[in-house]
């Protein structure tokens, strides 16, 4: 139906109640003012009373047909006072009045999402001498970052249980013709595999070698980087971005 000014704002309606405190006598003042008793829903010890038998009301004046006594329990409730609120009541909304979709990260606690941390990045700030036929630890010097401060020592030691992603790349100068280069990452002091990387060329090139892999970590589990080479003599890593160690956490797995 048409109506003339602005749009209502959309309201939720409770009504009014008020407790008395009662004592032996029939009189009491309403907080809202009533034109009759009929405007009331009167209670004494938790009985509904009869408008206009029981009490009459005008005004703020109630007046009861007998007398309370100081044990009684009397409240009303106002049937032509409703309290309007653009607001929802406490605990009214639940999730089939939400629209799919339509909460965003913004409106969430931090720490109700899960993140992909700890997570870490590392590199070497100089060149590292790797003698042949030997695994070695690579030592990183230098964290791009380091979310939860996990990574010490050139170790990762998580301390949160779950599945992690890491990567590490160790790269060599001039490496032999048909001399490989491997990377074992360590777990708990043991390699878990190894990658191979041999160089195919005719002369001496630069090799890398990558290791990307998924694993489980318990609170209390570790990994290191080790490297080996037959260059048959010691040689020296790379440093920068070419010789890195990175992790990060899987989320739901």
């Amino acid at each position: 139906m048409p109506f003339i000014g602005n749009q209502p704002a959309l309201s939720y309606t409770s009504f009014a109640k008020q407790d008395f405190s009662t004592s032996a006598t029939t009189s009491y003042v309403l907080d809202n003012p009533v034109a009759n008793a009929n405007e009331l829903a009167l209670f004494i010890n938790f009985v509904r009373q009869e408008p206009t038998t029981a009490y009459s009301a005008s005004g703020t004046t109630l007046t009861l047909t007998s007398a309370t006594a100081s044990s009684d329990d009397m409240y009303c409730v106002y049937l032509g006072k409703a309290v309007q609120t653009v607001n929802p009541p406490n605990a009214s909304v639940g999730a089939s009045q939400l629209v799919d979709a339509s909460i965003t990260s913004g409106k969430l606690a931090s720490g109700v999402l899960p993140t992909n941390t700890p997570a870490f990045y590392a590199y070497k700030s100089s060149g590292q001498s790797v003698s042949q036929n030997t695994y070695v630890k690579v030592t990183f010097e230098t964290e791009l970052f380091d979310s939860d401060g996990k990574f010490a020592d050139s170790r990762f030691t998580p301390t949160v249980a779950g599945y992690y992603l890491i990567s590490s790349t160790v790269s060599f100068t001039n490496h032999p013709a048909g001399a490989y280069c491997l990377i074992a990452p360590y777990k708990n002091g043991s390699a878990v595999f190894v990658e191979v990387n041999t160089n195919q060329s005719s002369g001496d090139a630069d090799t890398k070698t990558t290791a990307t892999f998924m694993i489980y970590l318990d609170s209390d589990d570790y990994l290191e980087i080790f490297i080996r080479h037959n260059a048959g003599q010691s040689e020296t890593t790379r440093s920068g971005n070419e010789v890195r160690f990175m992790a990060q956490k899987i989320i739901g797995a």
